[in-house]
């Protein structure tokens, strides 16, 4: 029986990427005389070479057997803990973690980088070996006579050892790689052949294997078999060795055991080990997600539901009268209401935790705290608010980047802080939460905060701005997304070229969302990351303009209010500006934008839909405000074409279509219409001779 080994290795790799981010995080928290901590990463480090080893990734398996050598020291005693050593095998998860991506994409990797950690490892361990009454003390790792020892082994397994996918042929193979392998079989549990069934195993073997492996070496070749079997390994005294004979020519098996060895010596062609290797499919097609079981019970339990809706509503349409119509409300209402839990329960399969995103923040944090030689401490929040799969996985380089910058720029060196009877030690913290239908990701600090003249200046001299202007705090703030932007007075290899926090804001953007800062110099500043819970649902407010309805993000949406004529404003180029509190806001009428026929043109008495996108406020002119819903968003350019200021389109539960409105595109939209108009004003102006200001 042949089983097709490529088809765990997804879950091999899943589980492999999960081992290591177990392992780097207990690295982190390793304290000296932990026990119970190493031991976990040691199991972590076996798990994955043993899984390595069964899939033919040679050098994952090279690899992690000098970092499993080097944990396995550490946890008996043999070698202590130390900050050394636990940057090293930092260092190792690393490559591991290259190994791996590698052999998943079958691409290349940094080789240098896992030659010098591999001659860094073996450096370590040669060290260790040299320290007195170490090995020696370990009968079972002693270095065995250089002419090979003999091994005698009892191998008994469970009956149903081949049902779980183990064949013992197979361990005979890793066994005879080791050496000289003598082996017998005992057939006295052999049942009569009636009672025999064919899926069970009967046999136990006597073998008699002549290596220099170690004890630790052979028992790994039974690891994935150790609790259905029972192993027994004795070392042969000088007395108790045997000479190998050669098996009687009748007692050769029909299926010799071949290792690659004895068929080269043999002159036998050996198979490509590349064509025996299983297949890793392309990244691309391996996404896969795990789900709770209690989810996909839930979801089951839904369907049920809504099938036994289904069917009675089916029952009604078949011989539908009159008198059944309360029957029939009833059973929409209950589709609707089935309808909803379905959804919501679904949408949650592809809900995640964040700490899926915020576990890579403790090493990114601890290794810039030693690269930087500030003493940084790292506070995680809400580690269990869910997001979904695909957000999670496109707002990890924007978070990297602000916390990157949190550590570089933020937080003060040592001198800094105790001047100012701050702790020596900084603090970043990350916090997730939920607001409203959608999900904020706070990335503050205790730093010196943002120097507003400083950047004002800067951005003056850039040309950002002109040297009158009067900013708010935020629009001061959002300078630092202008692309090129930067204050820092000396480049580093962590942050500080005037690249990055543009493309940080268009990523964020990309996704729906957008980001807030706050800053209060000597104290810290906070980056505020609001993002939709996924990109496949909006929760969004139905607008109405003439007879066309229209879709705004709800993330978006400040305020909605009625316009007082008192508040209205016109400036130059016949711009209008509504006073809202500190703030002059322009107005937008979506009627003069998409040249639609409105019920009113005029901006007093009007409904204004406040919105803000890039710092900057916006005040939508619209007929009425209708519904509140969720709406599953349809890409405007897959089906039709991009177009100016709307992001893509919907289909409402009367079967019509309703644009959704692209905030920052109608922004710029207003902008180029105020500029075009301004240009016009000053132009006519000029034509008439007048002067204008």
């Amino acid at each position: 029986m042949s089983v097709d080994l490529s088809q765990f290795i997804p879950s091999f790799l899943e589980e492999s990427f999960e081992g290591l981010a177990l392992m780097e995080s207990s690295l982190l928290s390793l304290e000296v005389d932990d026990k119970e901590t190493i031991n976990s990463i040691f199991r972590a480090a076996h798990s994955i070479k043993g899984g390595a080893g069964t899939f033919g990734f040679e050098k994952v398996t090279e690899f992690t057997h000098l970092v499993e050598t080097l944990l396995d020291e550490m946890r008996d005693g043999r070698r202590a803990i130390n900050p050394a050593d636990v940057d090293l095998l930092l260092e190792s998860v690393d490559c591991m973690r290259l190994l791996i991506e590698a052999a998943r994409d079958q691409s290349d990797y940094d080789e240098a980088k896992v030659a010098q950690t591999s001659l860094d490892l073996s450096k370590s361990l040669a060290g260790s070996a040299g320290l007195p009454g170490e090995y020696e003390a370990d009968a079972g790792n002693a270095a065995p006579p250089a002419d090979g020892q003999q091994w005698q082994l009892t191998f008994i397994p469970e009956l149903h050892l081949v049902k779980t996918g183990n064949d013992p042929l197979l361990l005979f193979n890793a066994l005879a790689d080791l050496g000289a392998l003598e082996l017998s079989a005992q057939t006295g549990g052999l049942p009569s052949l009636s009672d025999m069934d064919p899926e069970e195993l009967y046999l136990s073997w006597q073998l008699i294997l002549t290596s220099s492996a170690s004890e630790q070496e052979i028992r790994e070749v039974f690891e994935w078999v150790e609790d259905e079997c029972q192993l027994e390994l004795v070392r042969l005294t000088p007395e108790e060795q045997v000479e190998p004979e050669k098996p009687p020519a009748e007692a050769i098996p029909e299926q010799p055991i071949t290792t690659e060895k004895s068929a080269d010596a043999a002159g036998v062609p050996v198979a490509d080990k590349k064509a025996d290797k299983p297949q890793v499919k392309n990244k691309q097609d391996a996404g896969s997600i795990r789900v709770g079981v209690d989810k996909v019970d839930n979801l089951i339990n839904l369907v049920g539901e809504l099938v036994i809706t289904q069917s009675m509503l089916s029952e009604l349409g078949n011989d539908f009268e009159l008198s059944k119509l309360e029957r029939l409300t009833s059973g929409l209402e209950q589709l609707l209401q089935n309808t909803k839990e379905l959804q919501e329960s679904v949408m949650r399969i592809r809900m995640l935790p964040i700490s899926f995103a915020f576990n890579r923040f403790p090493r990114l944090v601890h290794d810039l705290s030693k690269k930087t030689g500030k003493a940084v401490e790292l506070i995680i929040h809400g580690e269990q608010t869910e997001l979904d799969k695909t957000v999670m996985e496109q707002i990890g380089d924007p978070l990297v980047h602000l916390v990157r910058n949190a550590v570089d720029h933020g937080i003060e060196p040592a001198e800094v802080r105790l001047a100012n009877s701050k702790p020596e030690q900084g603090r970043i913290k990350l916090d997730a939460y939920h607001l409203g239908g959608n999900i904020v990701i706070e990335i503050s600090d205790d730093g010196g905060g943002i120097n507003k003249e400083v950047v004002l200046s800067k951005a003056i001299d850039k040309g950002l701005v002109e040297a009158n202007s009067s900013l708010s705090e935020s629009q001061i703030f959002d300078l630092i997304f202008e692309p090129g932007f930067s204050t820092a007075k000396q480049l580093s290899d962590i942050s500080g070229r005037g690249v990055g926090m543009d493309v940080v804001k268009k990523n964020i953007q990309a996704l729906g969302g957008r980001i807030q800062v706050e800053s209060e110099q000597g104290k810290g500043s906070t980056f505020r990351v609001h993002l939709p819970l996924t990109l496949a649902i909006l929760d969004g407010q139905l607008v109405r303009v003439g007879s066309e309805i229209y879709v705004i993000p709800l993330i978006a949406i400040v305020e909605s209010l009625q316009a007082k004529a008192e508040l209205i404003n016109r400036v130059s180029g016949d711009m209008l500006l509504y006073r809202l509190r500190e703030d002059n806001v322009p107005v937008l009428p979506i009627y003069q934008l998409f040249n639609l026929p409105a019920d009113t043109s005029e901006v007093e008495n009007s409904l204004l839909v406040v919105v803000e996108a890039d710092g900057q406020k916006v005040g939508l002119m619209v007929d009425d405000l209708l519904a509140q819903q969720q709406v599953v968003i349809k890409s405007l350019k897959d089906n039709y074409q991009q177009v100016d200021g709307i992001s893509g389109a919907t289909i409402l539960g009367d079967g019509s279509v309703a644009m959704i409105l692209d905030i920052p595109g109608m922004i710029q939209l207003a902008m180029k219409s105020a500029q075009k108009n301004q240009a016009q004003h000053y132009g006519s102006h000029a034509l008439a001779g007048e002067t204008v200001s």
